[in-house]
């Protein structure tokens, strides 16, 4: 495989980045500079944001390194938290969430392997009207992801997390 870019250093403010309901994204390193092994984006997210709801990736697995703050997981069947300097892996086919579980912002870098599902985060920041479960399950399912719309209100309710109604 051969990579698409010449080294370089990425910078704290480099990068497209955009709004993913209750978090941020910020593109870092794409598939496309790295020969599709991975791509790498970070997620800040305010006190209290639920990610996504609970959901699963057939095609890759992801890596969360908490930067800064405290985040909150559920993989599979077990609740975790994770706080700097920790590592989660979140294996494809398991279903998983995750969430910023502090009153302060939380950071966290996402390795996803192989890349591609980055592509997933840039069309959804694209995505114009609204963003319900009838609009987003085609473009979720063209990237192998299966979401669990209806888990929103109970993680919301158990964790004391925000989500976006509107």
């Amino acid at each position: 495989m051969q990579t698409n870019a010449a080294a370089r250093i990425v910078g704290p403010a480099d990068g497209n980045s955009g709004v993913l309901a209750a978090i941020g994204v910020r593109f870092m390193i794409d598939g496309g500079e790295a020969g599709d092994r991975f791509a790498l984006v970070e997620h800040p997210m305010p006190p209290h944001a639920l990610a996504a709801p609970i959901h699963r990736h057939s095609r890759e697995d992801e890596y969360s390194f908490v930067l800064e703050g405290r985040m909150g997981a559920i993989l599979g069947d077990e609740l975790v938290q994770a706080s700097a300097g920790d590592l989660v892996f979140k294996p494809r086919n398991q279903w998983h969430t995750f969430w910023n579980a502090g009153d302060e912002p939380c950071r966290i870098l996402e390795l996803i392997s192989p890349a591609g599902f980055e592509r997933y985060f840039e069309e959804l920041i694209e995505m114009t009207g609204p963003r319900t479960p009838e609009t987003i399950g085609p473009l979720a399912a063209r990237y192998g992801l299966e979401l669990k719309f209806d888990s929103i209100p109970g993680l919301v309710a158990e964790h004391g997390l925000v989500w976006p109604t509107a």
